[in-house]
């Protein structure tokens, strides 16, 4: 079933870091986004700044980006619109999502923080994108997720991942969440043929969005043992 998902990535793992560190109050919208191959990706985008110079000279500095041209200047509104050329490290995470389908519906940057919002034709191909941006070493956060046919809300509803589903229920069957402790983190990783690292990270996102149901649910019972 088709599936609408917000991903969290941080500016300093994926793009326009050194842009954004250069220019803390730039504002940044992601119109579309270009796919010519999996190592080529090339988004629209609109930047709101006073200073187009000094965003020039951010873009040439930023390693993330291979090139850069400005098509449209609107002066007066202090925005301007880029077609960006992502370098391998940026275009080979948008081409997870590529791989499996994904459709990039909009972008944009807060508070050091990318907000993807994707379309996947089937909930599974979401869990091969997160797992296969994982893999390259990028913290991505599924913040909302939602299935065609539900509400679309996508500022109230929450859910697993597959493989956040996989890992929880695994350190669960194993002992990790007894006291003491059955098994180690170190352990539960090898078990799960991950890093110890990339496990901690999925045990702790999979915590906090089975967490906020709770709170989030007045009639929750939360357990207090």
């Amino acid at each position: 079933m088709t599936t609408i998902a917000e991903l969290i990535l941080s500016t300093d793992e994926f793009a326009l870091a050194k842009t954004l560190e250069r220019l803390p109050d730039l504002t940044v919208r992601v119109e579309s986004v270009v796919a010519e191959g999996p190592t080529r990706t090339m988004p629209l985008v609109w930047f709101s700044t006073d200073d187009p110079e000094d965003l020039e000279a951010a873009l040439d500095a930023d390693p993330s980006v291979d090139d850069h041209q400005c098509l449209l200047e609107t002066a007066a509104d202090g925005e301007w619109f880029y077609r960006l050329q992502y370098g391998e490290a940026v275009s080979s995470v948008c081409g997870s999502v590529y791989a499996n389908g994904g459709t990039v519906l909009d972008a944009q940057v807060t508070d050091g923080q990318w907000t993807l919002r994707l379309l996947f034709p089937e909930r599974e191909e979401l869990s091969e994108t997160v797992s296969a941006i994982e893999n390259q070493g990028v913290r991505v956060d599924v913040r909302r997720m939602v299935e065609a046919g539900q509400d679309d809300d996508l500022e109230t509803t929450a859910a697993l991942t597959e493989p956040q589903q996989e890992a929880i229920s695994e350190a669960y069957r194993q002992g990790y969440y007894d006291v003491p402790r059955e098994i180690s983190l170190e352990e539960l990783a090898d078990k799960l043929d991950i890093s110890h690292q990339a496990l901690s990270e999925r045990l702790r996102r999979a915590n906090r969005v089975l967490a906020s149901e709770q709170l989030d649910d007045p009639s929750g019972e939360l357990a207090t043992d």
